[in-house]
């Protein structure tokens, strides 16, 4: 969608921000006007890295992954994920950051000089804009990988600068992220910096306190205390005459395809992929305690029929009416996720290559 045409014919929009932060989002207007100005030819590049910072690409690739490169390793990747998700989430509803690609409309402010930008098919995120999500849940879910690399080539080679390099990939990562954020009009650059900076502390002060080996009950109570607790919060706001759902109408009104509006994009989309993925975590363990132990070939074999069967998860559709359903069923698609990554595609594997070594 190009700003600069019939969508100026608004009516006026009350942004009850001051001055200062009129500043910042207009200059983040501009910055995104010169980014796609400037790089528009590698689109594809930018839309490819945004889907690598998709909060559900924690859970559905880096998360196999890691975890049949180390189980711990693993199993912090979609704790923190699942953590960090939710406090994003959280947060959107208590900042009310806006999104450029609704704001350049709604604010006015470029009735005389109009941007050239436009919106792209995963412009369209329904929640607040701040902090970035993709930024957030990325900077603390690749900590894990990054730490964890860096420790392993320093043990092996004691060489600083070899042990530095993951954290050089890391930084490059969460620009990376920013950028195409920033360049399909998803978020404004204090967002994205926002967002990383808190991903960056919680993926470190997460990844101290994995629960490996917790009770089934720990991740049951937990589960269920987020759920319950954010729609108690969710409630609260809206007694107290807060609307928490306000960004929903902003998206579908600038929008520019209707298509692009997607439910699993939706706030308690998030609230429920967090929930399953947790307690799937803990049915997972409470399955199989410490996992299957499998030399490296069968590993492999294990990742590559996982990422097979949580791509058809994924794809798999979802009736978006009644929305209860729809998020129900959202919430049991990931508690089967750790189940297929931990128990069932290991547990087969083990079982055909112990067979086949035995005969």
């Amino acid at each position: 969608m190009s700003y600069g045409e019939e969508t100026w014919a608004c009516p006026l929009y009350v942004l009850g921000e001051d001055a200062g932060m009129e500043a910042v989002h207009t200059q983040g207007i501009w910055i995104a006007e010169r980014l796609q100005q400037r790089t528009i030819s590698h689109e594809q590049m930018w839309l490819v890295v945004t889907h690598i910072g998709d909060p559900k690409a924690a859970f559905l690739l880096v998360f196999p992954f890691t975890y049949f490169i180390s189980k711990r390793a693993g199993i912090a990747v979609l704790w923190i994920a699942a953590v960090s998700e939710w406090l994003n989430l959280v947060f959107k509803w208590m900042l009310f950051g806006e999104r450029p690609y609704w704001w350049i409309g709604e604010s006015r402010l470029f009735v005389n000089k109009q941007p050239n930008v436009h919106q792209f098919s995963s412009t369209c995120e329904t929640g607040p804009g701040s902090p970035s999500g993709h930024a957030m849940v990325t900077a603390a879910v690749w900590w894990v990988l990054v730490s964890s690399l860096g420790s392993f080539l320093y043990s092996r080679t004691r060489s600083v600068m070899l042990a530095a390099a993951p954290y050089l990939l890391y930084v490059v990562m969460l620009v990376a992220v920013g950028l195409s954020r920033i360049f399909i009009l998803a978020h404004f650059p204090h967002q994205v910096i926002a967002g990383s900076i808190t991903g960056f502390i919680l993926g470190v002060a997460l990844s101290r306190r994995v629960p490996d080996g917790r009770s089934l009950m720990f991740f049951f109570s937990l589960s269920t205390g987020l759920l319950l607790g954010t729609v108690m919060l969710h409630a609260g706001l809206q007694r107290l005459g807060i609307d928490v759902s306000w960004s929903i109408a902003l998206a579908k009104k600038w929008c520019s395809h209707a298509e692009w509006i997607r439910l699993d994009t939706a706030q308690f989309s998030s609230l429920t992929r967090d929930c399953g993925a947790l307690l799937g975590l803990g049915m997972a363990q409470y399955w199989k305690p410490g996992g299957w132990s499998l030399p490296w070939a069968p590993r492999a074999l294990s990742l590559a029929i996982s990422s097979m069967g949580l791509y058809h998860v994924n794809r798999l559709p979802l009736p978006i009416r009644p929305q209860g359903l729809f998020y129900g069923l959202f919430f049991v698609k990931f508690v089967m996720v750790p189940q297929i990554v931990m128990v069932l595609v290991p547990g087969l594997v083990h079982l055909f290559t112990h067979k086949k070594r035995k005969d």
